[in-house]
């Protein structure tokens, strides 16, 4: 008699919960660890005294790590496996964690980039060796649906994460601007800056202790070994590495991880063009990421189910583009909470492009999650780009101009390639 597999063996086919599960823990934590750049370009600008253009090298350096490391990490992933590479990566991410506390605490801003730049290494290897697993943990068709559930895990945490920072560090930043502007006395400054900062250094040292607990679990927990099959015999493509459709993938998500940002990263920045308090915008990354947990429960419930995930992101990029112009056309709250829309819309972009871009790989699969995992620096420039040219152009009209067409590329590649080999993936 054939087993009629249920709906739970349909999303992880027989590789059953513990792998699913384990990913889940590891989303949660790099969630927690990466939305945190939100609230920290706030916190920088005001521990350093910085200027907007240097607070920026926040997400600059975090996400150009990824460019930096994601061919490396892939070849130490082949070699390590999946459960010592994703071991070592939380152990990376947890010397990373480490480093920029204590370099926050010191007041030394470019060690405190180095350490986001071995947390981003740490998270490269992390990236490269999870996101194979979750895409290939079952059907091809389900894959996004997976990978929603790991944005929930992660979007949870981002939504937790400048709101613990915010209530543990910076309570009262906007006053601490204040009184250190004011302070003419430049040792009575550094006191008031120094204790400010050093409410940093604790947390980011439990999370540190965290990340190593994470690392002992992820060794412990039985983890299987997947490829991407390759797609039929079409003679002259098969054996060429780069496919159109991982290249075009590449693109799409270097825009797409930009304008996460943008929207993600870069609110508070957003909201303080409309004079918004800083007390208040610190916590604007979080209304984002609520937002994305809101379209990631509504992706799980919608995807396949009553449209194919293909579909459903080229409905959310024309949203992004309504929200966008909405934003532009409002002034205040009303325009923030638009930005804040985009998390939604933005939720099951990732989800679904991933998988579409490492079909076929076969043996290079990891190779292929390495290249994908080198795009997610458009988190770096894409924002750049935004800080260099809105005081040229208005930081409302720059986001839609720099957000619109990124939405446009990605919806003609969900369409163009969204199919591409599934039946002979399936």
């Amino acid at each position: 008699m054939t087993k009629v597999p249920s709906s739970d063996d349909r999303l992880v086919g027989s590789y059953g919960y513990g792998a699913l599960g384990v990913a889940a823990l590891i989303f949660f934590a790099m969630g927690f660890v990466t939305w945190l750049n939100g609230p920290l370009i706030s916190f920088v600008r005001v521990a350093f005294s910085l200027d907007e253009f240097s607070a920026f090298f926040i997400p600059l350096v975090f996400y150009f790590s990824f460019f930096l490391f994601s061919i490396p990490t892939s070849l130490l992933a082949r070699r390590l496996g999946l459960k010592k590479g994703l071991a070592l990566s939380v152990l990376v991410s947890a010397l990373g964690v480490a480093l920029f506390g204590q370099f926050v605490a010191w007041r030394i801003y470019s060690g405190a980039l180095t350490g986001l730049l071995v947390l981003g290494a740490g998270i490269s290897l992390m990236q490269v060796v999870i996101n194979p697993l979750v895409s290939l943990l079952g059907p091809p068709e389900r894959a996004a649906q997976r990978i929603s559930v790991m944005g929930i895990c992660n979007k949870t945490a981002g939504i937790l994460a400048p709101i613990v920072l915010g209530l543990m560090v910076m309570r009262n930043v906007g006053d601490v601007a204040e009184r250190a502007a004011k302070a003419t006395d430049p040792q009575a400054r550094e006191a008031i800056l120094g204790t400010f900062v050093h409410a940093l250094y604790g947390p980011y040292l439990a999370m540190a202790a965290l990340l190593v607990l994470i690392a002992a679990i992820v060794l412990v927990v039985p983890l299987p070994n997947l490829e991407a099959p390759p797609i039929g015999n079409s003679p002259g493509k098969t054996g060429a590495f780069f496919k159109p459709h991982l290249v075009f993938g590449f693109i799409a998500m270097f825009l797409y991880v930009g304008i996460e940002v943008m929207a993600g990263d870069a609110i508070g920045t957003y909201g303080q063009g409309f004079n918004l308090p800083l007390d208040e915008t610190k916590y604007f990354t979080a209304l984002t990421l609520g937002c994305m947990l809101v379209g990631y429960i509504l992706g799980f419930v919608i995807v396949p189910r009553f449209i194919p995930q293909e579909r459903y992101v080229q409905i959310s990029c024309l949203a992004g583009c309504v929200f966008t112009l909405l934003a532009v056309f409002t002034r205040g709250y009303p325009s923030v909470f638009c930005i804040a829309l985009l998390g939604i819309t933005n939720a099951m972009i990732m989800p679904t492009l991933f998988p579409i871009a490492i079909r076929g790989a076969g043996a290079m699969t990891a190779m292929a999650s390495a290249v994908m995992v080198m795009s997610y620096s458009g988190g770096a420039i894409v924002p750049q780009f935004y800080v260099w040219l809105k005081p040229l152009y208005g930081f409302q009209p720059m986001f839609a101009a720099i957000v619109i067409p990124a939405y446009l590329v990605i919806l003609v590649y969900a369409h163009r390639y969204g199919r591409i080999g599934l039946s002979q993936t399936a």
